[in-house]
C-alpha cells in the first residue's frame, strides 16, 4: 500500500519515515515503545490534539483506500483486526465484530464467521451479520479501490464488470438470526481474514448512499465516532454513546474523552506547539533542524521504532531501457544505498536493503547481490560491473524521465539518480510531480513512468502482500490510475511460484516461508525495482501524553486513542 505524503513521500496518510535521525536517537523510546495487554489503570478524560499537514478528504470506509486509516481504525470495525496489546501487537491477526475466528472448509473455499451479539452503531442501531454483505457490496458500488481485495468472493467479477448492481449475496450468505456470515470463494484464499480486517470490510449499516460521502462522517462501531470533519480547518472524534469495549486486544476503550485533530500546520509550527505542549502529537515526521534540540531537551517524548515499510525506484519493465534485464540489474549495482539514506537522515534514519521483503517478514533472509561484494547485506556500489551490464544492454543514450514529489528530500533523491544515470550513458530528466497528482500518475501505464521514487507498506504482515500487489500480476492494471505495480512487472514463472507459496501458507504456515525466500531472492534476481532502505519512525508527544502504545500495523502505530492525558 502505498500512502500519500505531503512533506516526504506519498500521502494518503502523511509520513511514516522519518526525515532525519541525530546519532543515538533510534535507541530513544520515551515511556511505554509497545502495546500492552487491556489498559493500564490511568486518567479517562481530557482533549487529545492531534496535528496533520494534510489528510485525505475523505473519511468514507469504502473509498479511503489507503487516505485516513488511522483514523478510522478508532472508530470503526471489521470482522478481524490486528492485535493492538501484547508482544506480538500489529503483527497478530484477533477477531474483532467476529467473536473468533473464522472456520475454514472446502479446501480453503468457504469461511464461517460468528458475528460477536450486542454490538450497535452510534446511531443505536445494532450490527448484523447481513451488514457485511451490504457493507462489501456498497465498496463495489461505489468505486472503491479498496474492492480489489475481495476479487475471489462468489460473485465479486460481477461486481467488478457491472458495480452499480452489484449483488454479493451467493458468495456472502448471512444469517442474522444464527449470528453467521459465510464467505464462498471461487479459489482458496489464505489472506481473506486479514483482507476482513482492512478498513474497507469494516461493517456499516444498510441504505447508505453508494458513493463517496466524503466529509459526511459514518456509523462508528468503534470507542469514537467523528463528529466533524473540514479537511482544510479540523476533524473532531467524540465518544460514541453506545459503545462497550468487547475486546481490549481488538478495540480497546479509549482514554481521552474528545480527540481533535487539527490540519494545515507546517512541520516546523507543529513541532514548536507540540513541544510548547499546546498540542499532544504531530503525525508528520519533525524537521531534521529541530531534532537535536528534540533529542537533547524532550528525550521521554521521543519514540522510535522500526517499520516494514520498503523505499524504492520502480523501474518500468515495459519500456525502454528498463525493459531490459542487464539494464535494471545495471543501476541496481550502481546505486550508492548510503548516499540515499545520508539524504533520508543518515543511518540512524534507515537501513539499506537490497531485497523486496523488509526484514522481519515471514521467510524473508538477507539476500542483496547487487553490492560490492555481494552477500547478506549491501555494503558498496559496484560502477564496474553496472557499466559492462550498460554496455551489454544496448541501452546507453537512451532518456530516462526520474519521477518525485516535489518536496525537498524526494528531489534531492531523484537528482542523484539523474547524476548516476548520467554516469552510466542515459540521459536522466528529474520529473517533479505535486503529491496530489504524483501517484495516480505514476500507477497509469499509458504515462510510461520509467523510474519512480516510492515506496511500500504492507496492507498485512504477510509477504503474499508484496508479491500479489506491489510486484505482481494482480497489481498490474494497465492505463489505470488503480494500479500499485509500478514496475508492471507480471513474469508467468513468478506468478507460478507466488500462488504455490500462498496456497502452501493456507495449511502449512511454516513450509510457505522458504518459498516466499526464494520467491524474494527470484524477484530481486530480476530486479524490477531498486530496493533502496527501510526507515525508523520516529513519534513526537507533549509532556502531558503518558501511556505511549505502538503497534505496526498498517491500520494502526502510535495509538493515539490509549494516551493518557495528563
Amino acid at each position: 500500500m502505498r500512502i500519500f505524503r505531503p512533506t516526504s513521500y506519498r500521502g494518503r496518510l502523511a509520513p511514516l519515515v522519518v526525515t532525519a535521525v541525530l546519532t543515538g536517537l533510534a535507541g530513544c523510546s520515551g515511556g511505554s515503545s509497545s502495546a500492552s495487554s487491556g489498559q493500564t489503570a490511568g486518567h479517562r478524560g481530557g482533549t487529545f490534539t492531534m496535528l496533520w499537514n494534510s489528510p485525505g478528504t475523505s473519511i468514507d470506509t469504502a473509498l479511503d483506500f489507503d487516505a485516513n486509516w488511522l483514523l478510522l481504525s478508532t472508530t470503526n470495525d471489521g470482522l478481524m483486526t490486528w492485535n493492538r496489546g501484547g508482544p506480538r501487537a500489529g503483527f497478530q491477526l484477533v477477531p474483532d465484530l467476529a467473536a473468533a475466528m473464522p472456520t475454514i472448509s472446502d479446501s480453503g473455499r468457504t469461511y464461517v464467521f460468528h458475528v460477536r451479539r450486542g454490538i450497535r452503531y452510534s446511531t443505536g442501531v445494532p450490527v448484523k451479520p447481513s451488514d457485511v454483505r451490504t457493507s462489501l457490496e456498497r465498496v463495489f458500488k461505489a468505486g472503491g479501490g479498496g474492492s480489489s481485495y475481495y476479487g475471489t468472493i462468489v460473485g465479486a467479477d460481477r461486481c467488478t464488470s457491472a458495480p452499480k448492481t452489484c449483488d454479493l449475496s451467493a458468495g456472502i450468505v448471512a444469517d442474522d438470526a444464527a449470528g453467521t456470515v459465510t464467505f464462498h470463494l471461487t479459489t482458496p484464499d489464505p489472506l481473506l481474514p486479514q483482507k476482513l480486517a482492512l478498513p474497507p470490510a469494516y461493517l456499516l449499516p444498510p441504505g447508505l448512499p453508494n458513493h463517496d460521502v466524503g466529509t459526511t462522517p459514518l456509523p462508528a462501531t468503534g470507542p469514537y465516532k467523528i463528529s466533524s470533519y473540514n479537511p482544510r480547518q479540523r476533524l473532531v472524534m467524540v465518544r460514541n454513546p453506545y459503545f462497550k469495549q468487547w475486546s481490549a486486544a481488538a478495540q480497546p476503550a479509549g482514554y481521552p474523552d474528545q480527540i481533535v485533530m487539527k490540519i494545515g500546520l507546517s512541520v516546523e509550527a507543529a513541532t514548536t506547539e507540540v513541544q510548547n505542549g499546546q498540542a499532544d502529537w504531530m503525525y508528520d515526521q519533525p524537521p531534521s533542524d529541530r531534532l537535536a534540540g528534540i533529542s537533547t531537551s524532550y528525550a521521554d517524548q521521543v519514540h522510535v521504532h522500526p517499520v516494514p515499510q520498503l523505499y524504492y525506484m520502480s523501474l518500468d519493465t515495459r519500456t525502454g531501457p528498463f525493459n531490459n534485464l542487464d539494464a535494471r540489474r545495471a543501476v541496481n549495482y550502481a546505486t550508492d544505498r548510503a548516499a540515499i539514506i545520508k539524504i533520508w537522515g543518515g543511518p540512524q534514519a534507515a537501513k539499506p536493503i537490497c531485497q523486496i521483503l523488509p526484514p522481519g517478514f515471514p521467510g524473508q533472509e538477507p539476500y542483496c547481490p547487487y553490492s560490492s561484494p555481494p552477500g547478506s547485506k549491501w555494503t558498496a556500489p559496484d560502477m564496474a560491473k553496472a557499466r559492462q551490464l550498460v554496455t551489454q544492454s544496448g541501452t546507453a543514450g537512451q532518456t530516462v524521465k526520474v519521477i518525485v514529489t516535489t518536496d525537498e528530500q524526494s528531489k534531492a533523491v531523484g537528482l542523484y539518480f539523474v547524476s548516476l544515470l548520467n554516469q552510466l550513458g542515459y540521459h536522466g530528466k528529474l520529473v517533479p510531480l505535486t503529491a496530489s497528482v504524483e501517484y495516480s500518475y505514476v500507477q497509469n501505464s499509458k504515462n510510461n513512468p520509467q523510474m519512480s521514487f516510492t515506496y511500500w507498506y504492507p496492507d498485512y504482515p504477510d509477504s503474499a502482500d508484496f508479491f500479489d500487489l506491489e510486484i505482481g500480476c494482480n497489481g498490474f492494471h494497465p492505463n489505470s490510475d488503480y494500479s500499485p505495480n509500478l514496475s508492471e512487472f507480471c513474469d508467468p514463472q513468478v506468478q507460478n511460484m507466488f500462488e504455490h507459496a500462498l496456497a502452501t501458507e493456507q495449511s502449512d504456515r511454516s513450509a510457505a516461508d522458504p518459498l516466499w525466500t526464494q520467491l524474494d531472492r527470484t524477484v530481486t534476481d530480476l530486479a524490477p525495482q531498486i530496493s533502496l532502505f527501510t526507515p525508523n519512525r520516529i513519534d513526537f508527544v507533549s509532556k502531558r501524553v503518558k501511556n505511549f502504545r505502538f503497534a505496526p500495523s498498517v491500520v494502526t502505530g502510535f495509538l493515539y486513542d490509549q494516551a493518557q492525558i495528563q
